[in-house]
């Protein structure tokens, strides 16, 4: 009888197990785990139901995608990434194994041929900045760059530029002061001498 009670106990947790593993819940938020628990599901728009061996099926069945969390089938989408360590976030499902990591913890690339590096304990996503994704090279994607070497030396040429005539502002600024002292102090060394002169024209005729 107990033998028969572990083989029985065995059995059902290679059934959960299968079944886990069979409907995962990848990139679900954590309250809504028991919504994907029951073995029909309704779409969180109400228009209709889906079976819980659709989930994440790579099929979108609403059109909300409450049925595809974790995968790029449906267009509405989104992919929820934890980022433990850092700021978790909702990214769209179309950016899901796409090649490019958009989770600081790489989450959103759990089927992709990159690996991506966990930087949330890093501070991950807290100042990404997400830039058109066009073109990439493959170290770039890796990486989750988007910036391209062209621009980046045009955007540094740009702020020389704007340096320099800052510069040149300022150094221009000071000529016009310089040369505003100069022509107030020649003003003010003429009359003088005009004053001076009136004096002494008077004291001549005196004299004469």
């Amino acid at each position: 009888m107990l033998l028969h009670c572990v083989v029985l106990c065995s059995l059902l947790a290679v059934v959960a197990v299968s079944v886990a593993s069979a409907y995962p819940l990848v990139g679900v938020h954590p309250l809504d785990e028991k919504y994907f628990e029951s073995d029909v599901i309704r779409c969180k728009d109400g228009s209709k139901y889906f079976t819980r061996d659709r989930l994440n099926d790579n099929f979108c069945d609403c059109l909300d995608g409450t049925d595809e969390p974790g995968t790029s089938a449906c267009p509405n989408g989104k992919f929820y990434c934890r980022n433990i360590g850092s700021s978790p976030k909702f990214v769209y499902s179309s950016r899901v194994n796409d090649g490019i990591c958009d989770c600081c913890d790489g989450s959103d690339e759990y089927e992709s041929s990159i690996s991506c590096p966990n930087t949330c304990i890093m501070g991950g996503n807290v100042n990404y900045i997400y830039k058109p994704r066009t073109n990439l090279k493959p170290i770039d994607r890796k990486l989750g760059s988007t910036t391209f070497p062209k621009e980046s030396n045009t955007i540094l040429n740009l702020q020389d530029m704007v340096k320099n005539l800052q510069g040149m502002k300022l150094v221009f600024a000071l000529q016009l002061v310089l040369i505003g002292f100069l022509v107030i102090l020649w003003m003010l060394r003429s009359r003088a001498r005009s004053k001076r002169r009136r004096k002494n024209v008077p004291l001549n005729r005196s004299a004469n």
